[in-house]
């Protein structure tokens, strides 16, 4: 399966990693980094008039569907996302499945003043030191892949550093365990990590399970004005979107009509 080559591959990766950059390392970098900006109020609907907010990804390719775009440059991508309104970034980081890498998620966060998620298969403390001290702002974390011990202690680790987590879940099991945390934002991930097939429609099936005072975003398969605006009338806060954007000859004119700021040039 897919997620399982995944997870062993990225367990050889970070024991590579710790030989070759010690936590201590990442820690002594982490001093001298300003404060995290702050996604989660980027993203909480809350803290605006109350529209449903984007997360734009930077993804250079996925498992599923191979490489997304060829040979763009971060910095710009970074740029048009922001301008287009996007109220936050997210990006990919992981090389052998997504053929991205750190050095992006350092280049779109020093291209513009959004927050910037770290979005990777986290299962080691020394990962979340390493999304500091790269200066990310907020790290995912995918209970599918994680015990729930596990998951708990990752959370703590990064809000003891000031990082903002968002757990992601894709069923309702994994979705009442993360509950029992202190996760404040809440992802539902459309897509099946299994069988990689992907349905809006698992958001709307586990939104009403969760409480008022949590952040909830969209992810995956969200492509078309429509799902937005269902998605936002279902008290959603915020879509997480890479592939619809990416695919798109027009990345600015996409974001602005999915989120239904398309600007009339007819005047």
């Amino acid at each position: 399966m897919m997620l399982e080559r995944i997870v062993q591959a990225k367990r050889e990766e970070v024991a590579s990693r710790k030989g070759a950059v010690p936590v201590r390392e990442l820690q002594a970098r982490m001093r001298d980094l300003p404060p995290p900006r702050d996604f989660h109020r980027a993203i909480d609907r809350r803290s605006s008039e109350g529209d449903i907010r984007l997360i734009a990804e930077v993804k250079r390719a996925s498992p599923s569907q191979g490489v997304l775009r060829q040979g763009f440059a971060v910095e710009a991508l970074a740029g048009t996302y922001a301008r287009a309104g996007a109220a936050a970034l997210s990006v990919l980081t992981d090389t052998p499945f997504f053929q991205g890498s750190l050095d992006d998620l350092v280049r779109a966060k020093a291209a513009v003043a959004l927050p910037v998620l770290r979005k990777d298969f986290v299962l080691d403390p020394y990962q979340v030191y390493e999304t500091r001290a790269c200066g990310a702002d907020a790290i995912l974390l995918i209970a599918a892949i994680l015990e729930r011990q596990a998951l708990r202690d990752l959370l703590d680790l990064a809000q003891e550093l000031e990082l903002h987590p968002l757990i992601e879940v894709h069923t309702r099991e994994e979705l009442h365990a993360v509950l029992g945390t202190k996760a404040p934002i809440v992802g539902i991930n459309n897509r099946d990590l299994k069988t990689f097939r992907v349905s809006v429609e698992t958001t709307f099936a586990l939104r009403s399970d969760i409480p008022p005072d949590r952040v909830v975003v969209s992810e995956s398969g969200i492509s078309r004005r429509a799902d937005a605006v269902r998605l936002e009338a279902a008290g959603v806060d915020a879509i997480l979107v890479g592939e619809g954007l990416l695919r798109s000859a027009d990345v600015e004119g996409k974001i602005r009509e999915l989120m239904g700021t398309a600007r009339d040039d007819s005047h």
